[in-house]
């Protein structure tokens, strides 16, 4: 079975071909293509929902296309039409929702909504190497940061997430009190690589009580705090020392919170394998503690490549896949979830 999968719901529109591989193709990622937003909202600072509606009626169509041609197909050789019906932006949503389902009608094909963190969470079965169920989840971005147990395919059950800024969003926010341009997560990564470690300590938020949420938002300001405090009055080199050294100090306290929580949920449900997903795990120093972390315990970490880390249309159409297997086939209505719980989705039997 090969599947079409499109993925619109915030600033990047991904397009990919799934193939299962159990029929004369070699399986797997037939085709793939990113359009990414950023250009479209430097400017601003962050993502302007209405902006990244336009942008997605612009460019799902043109990649569709591409990415058919990339794979030598034509509609009349897909089996389905996945498209990510939340959670997201709204107006982003729609888009991938009206051109996902349209296609699917006008192509004569079963249409497959898909839960945008299922995506994340089943982006590592995109590798040679995947996970065994069950395992728990890391799942962190710029809107996600969440702890999941996954026994299967729909079968999850959330042990602990964000009570305020999601690890991704502290990033960017705190990249901005850095003069950093957006998005910022990844420019403060590497400016983390020239800071000079422990010249600076910040809090590891919640991690010296009983649970599995998370808090960053006190860490973004303890941040600011400390830029505010440290970087008056200095010269420029000087001054560009001291952000390295305060960037290096935020991410090793997010890596380090996040590290503390994943081995607590790893003894709670007496695992010891984890995946972790979502844009955030593209993060070297993440992935190292982890490994490490995991190692300690017996076990092993799992993540997709870094392309398939951030919002792609692979993802959407290997998880639509699973679900139109299972017989998922969204009738002619609808429906964008902005806000839509993982843990209510159904089991893939």
């Amino acid at each position: 079975m090969r599947i079409l999968g499109i993925e619109t719901s915030c600033d990047e529109t991904g397009i990919a071909i799934y193939d299962d591989g159990l029929g004369d193709s070699p399986g797997g990622i037939l085709a793939h293509r990113l359009y990414s937003q950023i250009a479209v909202h430097a400017d601003y600072g962050g993502v302007v929902p209405e902006l990244a509606s336009r942008d997605h009626v612009r460019k799902t169509i043109p990649l569709i296309k591409e990415v058919l041609d990339d794979a030598n197909l034509t509609p009349q050789d897909l089996d389905g039409v996945a498209y990510t019906a939340g959670p997201g932006l709204v107006g982003a949503l729609l888009v991938g929702c009206s051109i996902g389902r349209s296609l699917a009608y006008g192509w004569e094909l079963p249409a497959v909504p898909v839960h945008h963190m299922e995506g994340h969470l089943l982006a590592p079965m995109l590798e040679d190497d995947v996970p065994e169920f069950p395992f728990v989840a890391l799942l962190v971005s710029g809107g996600h940061t969440m702890l999941v147990r996954v026994d299967a395919i729909g079968e999850y059950k959330l042990l602990g997430e964000s009570v305020d800024d999601a690890a991704g969003e502290a990033f960017d926010k705190t990249a901005k009190l850095l003069g950093l341009d957006y998005p910022g997560g990844p420019a403060l990564s590497k400016m983390a690589e020239s800071g000079v470690a422990g010249r600076f300590k910040l809090p590891r938020p919640m991690t010296d009580r009983p649970g599995l949420d998370f808090s960053f938002s006190g860490l973004k300001t303890a941040a600011g705090t400390l830029v505010r405090k440290e970087c008056e009055n200095l010269s420029d080199s000087d001054l560009k020392q001291t952000h390295a050294d305060i960037a290096n100090a935020f991410q090793q306290a997010v890596v380090d919170t996040l590290a503390i929580k994943c081995k607590r949920a790893l003894q709670q449900e007496k695992l010891n394998r984890l995946v972790i997903a979502g844009g955030v795990s593209a993060n070297t120093a993440l992935r190292e503690k982890l490994g490490v972390t995991t190692k300690k315990l017996g076990g092993s970490v799992f993540y997709p490549r870094p392309e398939f880390c951030t919002d792609n249309g692979a993802m959407i159409a290997y998880a639509g896949l699973q679900r139109l297997k299972a017989g998922t086939d969204a009738d002619l209505t609808f429906k964008a979830s902005p806000r839509w719980q993982l843990d209510s989705l159904p089991s893939v039997k």
